[in-house]
């Protein structure tokens, strides 16, 4: 293999390998959002139940610190819900989720094109290599603040 060609092949697998780097990475933040969204969806189901069970059990029982438990989860519940109410987590999950299945048809297309690298002619592999790139380019391009906005908040956590 001819110095270019051994350039060019080195260059795609490179290309390939930040692909499936940025897929891992998008099915990771995926899964620790869909981990946070459904300990807060726990999280309120069982604040809401100890406040009416508390409330409940105060109207029953008249004890003041019964209904004291019930106001400080209902609280939290309250402080919870209004937390999540802008955080559009099930949008970030499937935004995360759909860059990823993008990125897939990018790394199948790389890993065909090195399969494919001696038998094709390196005009008809810069072609292909260049196609491959402008659709992983608009695929980044779309998900890009989306990602810097989860790592961030993800590396906080």
């Amino acid at each position: 293999m001819e110095e270019n060609q051994e350039l060019l092949l080195n260059q795609i697998i490179d290309l390939h390998g930040k692909v499936v780097y940025t897929y891992t990475t998008h099915h990771k933040i995926q899964n620790r959002l869909e981990r946070i969204n459904k300990g807060v969806k726990i999280s309120q189901i069982i604040l809401t139940a100890v406040s009416t069970v508390g409330f409940l059990a105060t109207v029953i029982t008249n004890q003041y610190l019964l209904a004291w438990i019930g106001g400080i989860t209902s609280a939290l519940s309250l402080g919870l819900n209004l937390y999540m109410k802008d955080s559009n987590l099930d949008d970030r999950i499937k935004k995360h989720k759909d860059a990823a299945d993008e990125l897939w048809d990018v790394r199948e297309a790389y890993s065909s094109l090195i399969t494919d690298f001696c038998d094709l002619p390196l005009s008809d592999i810069r072609s292909r290599r260049d196609e491959i790139q402008c659709i992983w380019s608009e695929i980044n391009k779309n998900i890009r603040e989306q990602i810097k906005k989860d790592t961030k908040r993800l590396k906080s956590h």
